[in-house]
Parts: C-alpha cells; structure tokens; sequence
C-alpha cells in the first residue's frame, strides 16, 4: 500500500520535529558524558546506558503493546545492525570522549554524515544529489571551523580522535544497513532489543576487566547527568534517531543530525566551561545553513513541485 501524499507531508513533519529533538537532546548528551566518565570507568558507564537504554524502552513497549519479543526473522538483522550502531558507536566515542574534550570529540563524531551519504550510494543506490553534496560541504566546512582551533591537540593526542572516526564510520555504515532492511517489528521494539544485544556483549567485558563501580560513592552531579543520558539520549534519542532513519533517505537522515554538535559544544562550554569563540559561531551559521539546504528547501519546494506538476 503507497503512502498518500497527505500521509507523507505528515510523515516529513514529525522527521522534522524529532530531527530537532534529537539535535537539542543529543547535544547535551556530550558534556553529560563527559561528566560521567570522571567518576565512572568506561565499561561500566556504557553497561549502565544500555542497561537504562534497554530495559527502559523494552519496559515501555511491554506496558503499551504488551509484546516483548523480535521476529524470529529478523534476529539476524538486528545483531548485525547492533555491532555498528550499538557497540561500534557507544564503545569507540565512550574511548575518544575520555581521551579528549566533549565538545571536540562530539565534532569529530559527526564526520558521520560523510560516512552514510557515501555509503548510500553503493548500498542503496540513494542519489548523491547536488543538494546533499551541498549540505555536506557545509556541514563539513563548519566541523572544520570547530576543530580548527584544536588540530595541535588531535596531533598530541591522536588515539581520542581516531576513536571518534572510527565511532563516525560505525554509526554510518550501521544507518545505511538499518536503512536497507525491512522491518516489520516497531522502531522501539527494534531499539531496545538493539540496546539490549549490545548490553550483553558489553556488560561481561565490564564485569572481566573493570572493578565494578561504587555507585553509594557517586556525586549528586554524576547521577543527574546518568538520569539525563538513560532518559533522553539513550531512551528517547535511540528511538527517534532510527524512526528519522526510515522516513528519510539515509544521507539526509544523517546530515539532519548535525546540529547535535554544535549543541554539543555550545553545551560543553556553559557546562564544563570548555572554551569558546568565533569559531563556534561560524560554525553555527554553517551548520545552519547546511540544514537549511538538505532539509528545509526540499520541504519548501514539494508542494511548489506538486502544484505545478
């Protein structure tokens, strides 16, 4: 059955709307990570996130559909999926974010888009259109603008960015394969069992490796940004982030979250005081524009297009 015209206008505005959401929401989530890493090992964080993130989406799906369980059919998309999107993002950026400030390490994280509009088009035979070109270079231009300032710190300490590209590329070739399926479960079904594969890979190498946490000894400001990081980021950001995903073309999808880290520095810096300057504001306007391009224009012209068509 072909989705009307009506119902794809509507579609398109709730991408939009999450498409913000997760900008805001995902944004904060890098100075909270940052704060939560002070006090809590790297293993053990991510175990608490997928375990909040998992059992906290899977819960609400139980208590709203009273269903719990995947198709049995599409278990095998669902790991694969969970080892790029999952345990490729959570484990590399939980690595570089411990290694280097939050706002720079959510910048480089967001070379994703260059991953996923890339990958796209051999994958899915997605268009490389001259808009997506467009927002990409400026996109691009504007994470460059942020990272400019701190090139000398990349080539000191070299491990923490290479763990951000390597974050970046996972999430992008997980958005191409999560694009590519078919899914017949709900996104929160698939979500939280994603969430919850992932846990179990993550949880024993936590438990091997690292002394398992004092959680009686953690600060007021460590639990607040746990609670802010299960609830919003992992909970609600996980879910909409793969709903955007199948309402747009993977590249746009992609390019559609980068306003996550100019929120994630401007955050950064009223938070953890990380510095701030011209930079960030050119950045911002590039960024901007970027969205404007890949998202608002196409938005703007369909109905001139069906108008005259």
């Amino acid at each position: 059955m072909t989705e009307t015209t009506a119902e794809a206008t509507e579609s398109k505005a709730t991408g939009y709307l999450l498409l913000i959401a997760i900008g805001l929401f995902w944004g904060l989530n890098w100075p909270a990570m940052k704060i939560g890493l002070t006090e809590i090992t790297v293993w053990w964080f991510r175990t608490i996130s997928l375990a909040g993130g998992a059992f906290g989406i899977l819960g609400i799906v139980w208590a709203t559909t009273g269903k719990i369980l995947p198709q049995r059919s599409e278990i095998r998309s669902l790991l694969l999926c969970t080892v790029f999107i999952v345990l490729g993002w959570h484990i590399f950026t939980a690595y570089g974010v411990s290694l280097m400030p939050a706002g720079r390490a959510s910048i480089i994280a967001y070379l994703m888009p260059v991953f996923a509009a890339v990958l796209a088009v051999p994958v899915l035979r997605e268009p490389l259109t001259r808009a997506k070109l467009l927002g990409l270079a400026l996109g691009m231009a504007g994470l460059a603008m942020l990272i400019g300032p701190d090139i000398v710190l990349l080539q000191t300490a070299p491990i923490g960015a290479l763990f951000m590209v390597a974050a970046a590329a996972s999430w992008g070739l997980g958005t191409v394969l999560f694009k590519g399926m078919r899914w017949t479960s709900s996104i929160a079904l698939v979500t939280g069992w994603q969430l919850l594969f992932g846990l179990v890979v993550i949880f024993p190498v936590a438990a091997l490796t690292e002394p398992v946490p004092d959680l009686a000894a953690l600060s007021a400001k460590t639990w607040i940004a746990l609670a802010y990081l299960i609830a919003l980021p992992m909970i609600f950001c996980q879910w909409a982030y793969l709903k955007v995903v199948t309402i747009f073309p993977a590249a746009v999808a992609a390019i559609g979250t980068l306003a996550v880290p100019v929120v994630g520095t401007y955050s950064s810096a009223l938070i953890l005081a990380e510095p701030i300057g011209w930079p960030e504001l050119s950045a911002l306007i590039l960024i901007t524009a970027a969205l404007v391009v890949v998202l608002v224009l196409p938005a703007i012209q369909a109905p001139r297009a069906r108008a005259t068509g």
